[in-house]
């Protein structure tokens, strides 16, 4: 099954251009990430060496990992640094909804109690 709970997350505001936050819902940490003009939302494990995707540097359509450089595509969450990795990250579809960023889990990882992050 592919059903889904919508998360609200922040204020759109909260998150700034090209940079990442991290949330924790229902013990599961997510990276947010604003592009300017939408937002992408990962996994915040790099899967290299567990490093807080959140905290590294948006380049384009990826985010590298603070740690060792790695490089993941946030549409995807596929690995583009180094290019043999074969590895990836979750991603969760995200809306903007009247100013709030609104995170897809899917349903077994939903918060008992939906429409807040834990």
């Amino acid at each position: 099954m592919n059903e889904r709970c919508w998360i609200w997350i922040t204020h759109v505001e909260n998150v700034p251009p090209r940079e990442g936050r991290s949330v924790t819902v229902a013990g599961r940490e997510i990276a947010i990430f604003n592009l300017g003009d939408r937002f992408a939302a990962i996994d915040n494990r790099c899967p290299h060496k567990g490093g807080p995707l959140a905290d590294g540097i948006v380049a384009g359509e990826s985010v590298v990992c603070p740690l060792h450089g790695w490089r993941v595509a946030l549409a995807s969450g596929q690995v583009d640094r180094p290019a043999d990795a074969a590895a990836c990250v979750e991603t969760f579809p995200i809306r903007v909804d009247n100013g709030m960023i609104v995170v897809g889990l899917p349903a077994s990882l939903a918060p008992e109690e939906t429409g807040e992050a834990a």
